[in-house]
């Protein structure tokens, strides 16, 4: 059975600027990383590998760059790295993104061994849409669990994962047949540090690249053209300066009518 792990590579969000003439996001001299929460979705896969012997493989949907945080994944001990590269993938939305990695989830498991779980992270940084994972299951017809932050049993006999989903102010167990799409928070794991020879080898190793000859995905479902939604401006918003009303401490009744009273004055009360 193959575990497969989807990673992206994003800019790193701390030192990203944007251009005030053109509203787009300034890359050049932006560090990439992987993805947060991916990196705690490689890590699921590994302890799942370590814990039963599957084949993990790592999978990204990107430029050419992207191969170098598919070598940080085979420091880490998956078997395998594709990355999914053509300029037809280019400009895909979140629709057209899960397409294609929908697609390569399904050459695998029809060429090289049956897909039980696929692991991605909760969201990425530069997209916050938490769109993909969901839609890569709904497209395979893959058992979905979302927001998952412990893998409490894994039962090979029966086919059958049991996780625990953090929802807010509660948690939710939820045992599901596989093949299952889990997408993963931060808590669920502690990331991995590859060894100095992991490293090494990685450099060496080859990155699989397939392209649409490899997946012959129809032109109209991916890229720009696959997507039905875009980006039309990213901008800095704009911040007011704060107030501090009233003297709280000594007349919290006086602080409280102020409050009220600037709250109706900016028609953001019921009246």
């Amino acid at each position: 059975m193959l575990i497969v792990a989807c990673i992206k590579q994003v800019p790193d969000t701390t030192q990203v600027k944007i251009d005030p003439a053109t509203n787009t996001l300034m890359r050049e001299g932006v560090p990439s990383i992987m993805n947060p929460y991916d990196t705690h979705a490689l890590e699921a896969a590994l302890q799942l590998k370590d814990q039963f012997g599957f084949r993990v493989v790592v999978l990204s949907m990107g430029p050419p760059g992207a191969a170098h945080t598919l070598r940080k994944a085979l420091s880490a001990g998956v078997d395998q790295a594709i990355l999914l590269s053509d300029r037809l993938f280019g400009g895909a939305d979140t629709l057209a993104t899960s397409n294609v990695l929908a697609a390569a989830i399904k050459k695998l498991n029809d060429e090289m061994a049956p897909v039980g779980v696929v692991i991605c992270g909760k969201q990425t940084i530069d997209g916050d849409t938490a769109q993909v994972g969901p839609g890569i299951a709904v497209r395979l017809g893959y058992q979905q669990l979302t927001l998952v932050d412990r893998v409490e049993e894994l039962d090979m006999i029966n086919k059958r994962i049991t996780v625990r989903r953090k929802l807010e102010g509660r948690h939710e167990r939820i045992e599901t047949p596989l093949p299952a799409l889990l997408t993963v928070v931060r808590e669920i794991n502690r990331p991995r540090y590859p060894t100095v020879n992991m490293r090494l080898a990685s450099e060496a190793a080859d990155i699989e690249i397939w392209n649409n000859e490899v997946l012959k995905l129809e032109t109209e479902t991916i890229g720009l053209k696959g997507s039905p939604t875009w980006v039309a401006k990213i901008f800095s918003p704009e911040r007011d300066k704060g107030e501090i009303v009233g003297n709280g401490y000594n007349d919290p009744e006086g602080t409280v009518d102020l409050l009220l009273n600037k709250l109706l004055d900016k028609d953001l009360l019921p009246l």
